[in-house]
């Protein structure tokens, strides 16, 4: 019986987990550039039990078979599938088809510079003319940082990246791929950090001005999700009551006797 209350409280912590995650997707259901994310479920280990001192076995230890001690939260990974584009008409709006990410400048509290990777394609331009997101990290280009003149009356982007201001070259938005996604870390909503060991390749995706990607979030299918998770978790909280039921019935028998 105590098993069975240690095996239902590690499915409630599961499906907790899994809620929690699930919130986190709706939550940014509407944020550019936002990749959702998942999470795998795997059993703790199986143990073998024995009898032990079984005076109908004679005294002697024999293996019983195994028992599951519950489920456990496997991995929390993040799905990278492209998401749908939407066309906004701003001409610093920039929506990458394909695979690759936007390199933006992140400079901490103590002046250091980190580049970091994203796929939301929101810019402005600052008073200095440089390309910048919404918290203010410079969008990078093959030559630095990318400043666009004062007076240019019209800015273009190709798909290959290259940028134009009234027709003359400015410089092309750099794009990096990476061979395996699982070097990743994801730091907010839509940012990602590239860790040890992590290989870059040279994007082949493209860039459509005037989008951008919007995230890949299926509500609807989170929200089944969640539906189903809730019922799971309820199921495992019957089973706590009624063990612990069945518990404070057998106390209360054995102390009668």
């Amino acid at each position: 019986m105590v098993k069975g209350l240690f095996t239902s409280w590690t499915g409630m912590v599961n499906e907790q987990k899994r809620l929690d995650v699930i919130t986190n997707n709706l939550a940014n259901a509407s944020t550019v550039g936002y990749k959702k994310d998942g999470v795998t479920n795997q059993s703790f280990k199986n143990l073998l039990t024995y009898k032990i001192k079984d005076v109908s076995e004679n005294y002697s230890n024999k293996k019983v078979g195994s028992m599951s001690l519950g489920v456990r939260i496997g991995e929390v990974y993040t799905d990278y599938n492209q998401g749908s584009l939407r066309s906004t008409g701003n001409t610093y709006d920039f929506a990458i088809q394909g695979s690759g990410f936007f390199n933006v400048t992140t400079t901490d509290s103590a002046g250091n510079q980190t580049v970091k990777y994203t796929r939301d394609g929101s810019f402005t331009v600052n008073q200095d003319g440089k390309l910048m997101d919404a918290n203010g990290n410079a969008l990078m280009g093959e030559g630095g940082e990318i400043t666009i003149p004062s007076e240019a009356a019209e800015v273009r982007a190709d798909e290959s990246g290259n940028i134009y201001a009234d027709g003359v070259f400015i410089d092309k938005i750099k794009l990096t791929d990476f061979t395996d996604y699982n070097y990743l870390k994801k730091q907010g909503d839509s940012f990602y950090l590239a860790l040890d060991g992590a290989t870059q390749l040279d994007s082949t995706a493209t860039i459509q001005q005037g989008y951008t990607e919007q995230s890949n979030v299926n509500v609807v299918r989170e929200m089944t999700n969640m539906i189903a998770i809730t019922r799971a978790y309820e199921a495992n909280q019957k089973v706590i009551q009624t063990i612990d039921g069945s518990l404070e019935q057998a106390v209360s028998s054995v102390g009668k006797v």
